[in-house]
């Protein structure tokens, strides 16, 4: 079957009717993602709302299981990202809060955030969203303020284009993460 792109739907193909022979070098699916694929549509969807507090996001989600493997999941949980809506974007921030920066930073980089985090929300009327995944610790506080002041320079629309990929973003890390923990 060849994937279709309809609105409201993830375009994946079909799994196959039977599951290919596995070999030494072809392994099946993790046991995280048989969790992932088999656990009831209302726990799943509220794991999902933990990677994204968007109602929209997670339903579609939860509803195109079962995902063969880790890579096509993170396509559509990719795909269903871009499809936000502004209202379903406002809800997703609605239920996010700024990175904890570690314990020995210092207090003036605490001031410096909470005042370019109160003319960010400001600015564009919402909360500052960003994916530090990549970055180490000891340069979370840099990296967090250098981006808001530099965001603050964006227009509402621009602004907007990358808040929804920052949110992508940190969905796919926390669905990656929630994984690696998950079990039967």
């Amino acid at each position: 079957m060849t994937p279709t792109h309809l609105p409201g739907q993830v375009a994946i193909p079909s799994p196959p009717s039977s599951p290919p022979e596995r070999t030494r070098d072809t392994p099946g699916p993790s046991a995280p993602l048989e969790h992932f694929n088999t656990v009831p549509a209302d726990e799943i969807r509220h794991t999902l709302l933990s990677c994204l507090h968007s109602h929209r996001w997670a339903t579609r989600i939860a509803a195109h299981r079962p995902y063969p493997n880790l890579d096509s999941l993170l396509a559509a949980s990719d795909e269903a990202a871009y499809d936000l809506t502004p209202g379903d974007l406002a809800e997703a921030l609605a239920g996010e809060t700024l990175p904890v920066l570690p314990d020995d930073t210092y207090g003036a980089a605490h001031m410096a955030l909470a005042a370019a985090h109160a003319a960010y929300e400001a600015r564009f009327g919402h909360q500052f969203v960003i994916c530090l995944d990549r970055v180490p610790p000891s340069e979370a506080a840099d990296q967090l303020l250098a981006a808001i002041r530099s965001r603050l320079t964006n227009d509402p629309e621009e602004e907007r284009v990358v808040t929804a990929e920052e949110l992508r973003r940190l969905a796919r890390g926390r669905l990656v993460s929630h994984l690696r923990g998950a079990g039967p």
